[in-house]
């Protein structure tokens, strides 16, 4: 195999794709096909998404579940459960999806960002006491990529300071921190099944909680208002109606029973490649914790060190990988910068403190900025479901682009 690279008109390394996503077969298909012909395609009349709201829930080692059309949704019903509303500070990480903000945002509170620890990406545990404020409500931390946050330690500050803890486990279905199911831990934890995650019906998201009350407010937000066992048009509440279908229902219940399976071939490809990656200067796998007994790789992250590879800038790194038929990203953006944040914390806190108030000033989070703009490559999820062949080849193009840099 020639050594030129492959950007530079050299042969790549890999030409064959990786494993396509989804993953399904008839079983899929048999479920939708009962659905069809039940005639039950709503969860008001039918039984697939009840059985998989106590399915997944069990799963998580919590109590009760609430499906939802979409992890944004199950994020701002825990939000409105927890009273979350103007003039209330959330403290979440800058580094995630927008929809972790969003949540915030749009029950009228305002995010406050502290900075990432760049060794995981993850919240920066030892930043948030100083983050507190007579206003703070609640604190969101986000069990980014699969890999738990620093449980213990929010835990304790929550407890401390008498605050509601929201876990994003979005991209964590069985992930553990010391041998327990994220999403349990705090009083609330949220899920999503969008298209490109590890469990999916292409959009959906479940809330989970092992609080009675909890669980019937989240219960009664995303179904109109209503309550257990209240008349159809008793509605005790404001609410919406963000209720799953029984054609998500019935997939996700099939590919739960997958997800052990999958897990098993994400850890020990990742386990492969971070033993494999490490020999290579420059390219540094994230850190994970000890205290993290089941990591659910959703993703698979490296930092990328330029001056070990002559210079060449991340972006170009990145480029350079995908022309040798690996595929790859630079991830999150800074989230506290982007200009719908920026507006959405404007906006609600003139609701509180009026017009007069002046704008906000992004933070600067030096951690952040680094990881977003020069040092962070992902895999995604699907590539950790190959066989070591496929490992080896990812390897093998950045080793060989750090041969010829």
């Amino acid at each position: 195999m020639s050594h030129k690279l492959a950007i530079d008109g050299g042969t790549p390394v890999r030409t064959a794709p990786f494993l396509s996503w989804p993953v399904f077969d008839q079983r899929e298909e048999k479920a939708l096909i009962e659905v069809l012909h039940s005639g039950d395609w709503g969860v008001l009349t039918g039984t697939k998404v009840k059985e998989f709201e106590q399915r997944f829930a069990a799963y998580q080692e919590s109590r009760y579940g609430t499906c939802v059309v979409n992890g944004t949704a199950a994020l701002e019903i825990a939000m409105r459960a927890l009273d979350v509303g103007p003039g209330d500070e959330v403290i979440t990480t800058p580094y995630t999806f927008i929809a972790t903000v969003n949540a915030i945002l749009l029950v009228g509170a305002v995010p406050v960002f502290v900075d990432i620890d760049p060794e995981t990406c993850l919240m920066d545990t030892g930043q948030l006491k100083a983050a507190i404020t007579d206003r703070t409500k609640a604190i969101m931390p986000v069990h980014l990529a699969g890999c738990p946050v620093d449980m213990d330690a929010i835990m304790d500050v929550a407890s401390r300071h008498g605050l509601a803890v929201v876990e994003d486990a979005c991209q964590a279905w069985g992930a553990e921190w010391r041998g327990q199911r994220v999403g349990a831990i705090g009083a609330l934890g949220t899920f999503s099944f969008q298209a490109s995650k590890n469990i999916t019906a292409g959009e959906g998201g479940i809330i989970v909680t092992n609080d009675d009350e909890l669980a019937e407010r989240c219960w009664s937000l995303h179904n109109v208002g209503r309550r257990h066992g209240g008349a159809w048009y008793e509605h005790v509440r404001i609410g919406w109606n963000y209720r799953m279908t029984e054609w998500q229902g019935a997939v996700l219940l099939v590919q739960l029973e997958r997800l052990d399976g999958h897990q098993a071939r994400r850890d020990a490809n990742a386990r492969y490649l971070r033993e494999q990656l490490v020999a290579v200067d420059g390219v540094y796998p994230l850190t994970v914790d000890p205290r993290v007994t089941r990591h659910s790789w959703h993703l698979f992250i490296f930092r990328y060190d330029a001056d070990e590879f002559g210079g060449l800038p991340r972006d170009r790194f990145l480029e350079t990988l995908k022309a040798e038929g690996i595929p790859c990203m630079p991830g999150y953006v800074p989230l506290h910068r982007t200009p719908a944040v920026v507006e959405g914390i404007n906006r609600n806190r003139r609701l509180i403190e009026g017009t007069s108030s002046e704008d906000w000033d992004p933070p600067h989070l030096p951690a952040l900025e680094r990881i977003c703009r020069q040092e962070c490559v992902w895999l995604p999820q699907n590539v950790l479901l190959g066989d070591q062949k496929d490992m080896h080849d990812i390897v093998e193009a950045i080793a060989k682009i750090k041969a010829e840099s």
